[in-house]
C-alpha cells in the first residue's frame, strides 16, 4: 500500500446561499489529521459533518480555506485529481458487474494492464478474505458482503486518504458491529490515513483514534474517545455522548491543583484546577455508570426502575434534581422499586467541571 498522507485543514468555510438566506454549513474550520488517524467526524444532524467529507473529496467546492493531502493544496481539485477514496453509505456497486469487475473499475479507468488488474483484485480479495465472491454478482450478496465489495474497491486505488460516509447505516445492528471490528482491524493492518462520518456515537468510540464533534457548522471538541466522555468541554458534549447528569455545584476552594466543590449539600474534592472563583456556582458532569451504593451519602426518592438485563436503570429524585444512575450487573443486588428510597454516592474521580 502507498504511504498514507497527513490532512491539514485550514479556515475551512463552505456557504450555501437558499434564496436571500446564506448558510454556513462548514464554518471556518481548522484540523489536522496525521498520517495513519483514523478520525471519526460526529454530531447532530445538519451539523457540516458529510459537508465537510465532501470537500474533502472534491463532491463541494469550499468557499473559502485550504485542503491540503501531504504537501499539496486540493481545495480546487476535482476528485480523481485527490489522492482519496470514498466508500459510499449505498454501496454504489454497478449491478451488472460481478465483484471482480466492481473492484477492478478504477485501475480499467487508470488502464492499467491486465497482468497488474489481475494481481491487484486477487490482493484485495484475499485481504477481504473474499476470493470465493469474485464470479458473484451483487444481487446475490449480503448487504454486509456488498460493503466489504465496496471497501475493496476504494483500497485497490492505493490512495493516500481513505473516507467513508456513513458506511454502516444501512445495515441491521448485528451486521454494524461486525463490520465495525472489521473496518478498524483492516485500517489498523493498512496503517491508512481515515475520516469516517457517522451519526452513531458508538461506531465513532469505538472506531476512532479521534472523535471530531461538530454543532452548526464548527468543530466543538477534538479528543480521544476516552478525552470526549470523561472530559467534555460542554454541556452539549457531555449530553450528545452517552448520558450524563448535570448537577448544580459550588465551588468552596482551590489549591494544589485539586477543587473542593459542594454538590446537593456534600462536599467533593477532584483532581481538578479551574478558571472559576471560590463561592461561584458550576455545573458538574457525572455519568449514571460512576454513581455507586456502596457508600449512603445521598438518598433519593426512586421515580423509575427499569431492569435492562446486564443492568439495571434507575431515576432518583433528591432536591428537586433528577439524577440516572444505572447498576451494572444487578443480579442478586437488592432492587428498589418506585417510591422506595435508594442511597448512593458519586465517585469522587468520575466528577467533572464543565
Amino acid at each position: 500500500m502507498k504511504e498514507s498522507k497527513r490532512v491539514e485543514i485550514k479556515n475551512l468555510t463552505k456557504t450555501f446561499i437558499s434564496g436571500k438566506t446564506k448558510i454556513k454549513a462548514v464554518n471556518d474550520i481548522t484540523l489536522t489529521i496525521e498520517p495513519g488517524e483514523f478520525i471519526c467526524l460526529l454530531g447532530p444532524s445538519g451539523c457540516g459533518k458529510t459537508t465537510m467529507l465532501r470537500m474533502l473529496a472534491g463532491f463541494e467546492i469550499p468557499t473559502s480555506g485550504n485542503i491540503f493531502i501531504g504537501d499539496k493544496d486540493v481545495a480546487s481539485l476535482t476528485p480523481d485529481k485527490r489522492d482519496t477514496a470514498m466508500v459510499f453509505q449505498n454501496y454504489a456497486l454497478f449491478p451488472h458487474m460481478n465483484v471482480f469487475d466492481n473492484i477492478a473499475y478504477g485501475l480499467k479507468i487508470q488502464k492499467k494492464s491486465k497482468k497488474e488488474i489481475n494481481e491487484r483484485v486477487e490482493k484485495i480479495l484475499k485481504l477481504m478474505k473474499m476470493e470465493s465472491f469474485s464470479e458473484r454478482s451483487p444481487s446475490e450478496m449480503s448487504g454486509g458482503q456488498q460493503q466489504r465489495v465496496s471497501l475493496a474497491r476504494a483500497l485497490i486505488m492505493n490512495s493516500g486518504v481513505l473516507l467513508f460516509d456513513e458506511p454502516l447505516s444501512n445495515l441491521d445492528a448485528k451486521l454494524r458491529l461486525h463490520m465495525r471490528d472489521e473496518i478498524r482491524k483492516l485500517q489498523q493492518e493498512i496503517g491508512i490515513t481515515s475520516i469516517y462520518v457517522t451519526h452513531d456515537q458508538a461506531e465513532a468510540m469505538s472506531l476512532s483514534d479521534k472523535v471530531v464533534i461538530m454543532k452548526d457548522g464548527k468543530i466543538m471538541q477534538v479528543g480521544s474517545p476516552i478525552e470526549i466522555y470523561q472530559k467534555p468541554n460542554s454541556e452539549f458534549i457531555a449530553k450528545f455522548i452517552g448520558r450524563a447528569n448535570i448537577l448544580s455545584g459550588k465551588v468552596l476552594s482551590k489549591e494544589d491543583g485539586k477543587t473542593k466543590l459542594l454538590i446537593l449539600g456534600s462536599e467533593y474534592i477532584i483532581e481538578e484546577t479551574v478558571n472559576y472563583e471560590v463561592g461561584e456556582a458550576v455545573k458538574v458532569v457525572i455519568r449514571p455508570e460512576s454513581i455507586k451504593f456502596d457508600s449512603i451519602e445521598h438518598e433519593g426518592e426512586v421515580v423509575k426502575s427499569i431492569f435492562m438485563g446486564e443492568n439495571h436503570e434507575y431515576e432518583i429524585k433528591i432536591n428537586n434534581e433528577i439524577i440516572e444512575v444505572s447498576l451494572n450487573n444487578p443480579y442478586g443486588k437488592d432492587i428498589k422499586k418506585v417510591g422506595e428510597k435508594l442511597g448512593f454516592i458519586f465517585e469522587k474521580d468520575a466528577l467533572h467541571i464543565i
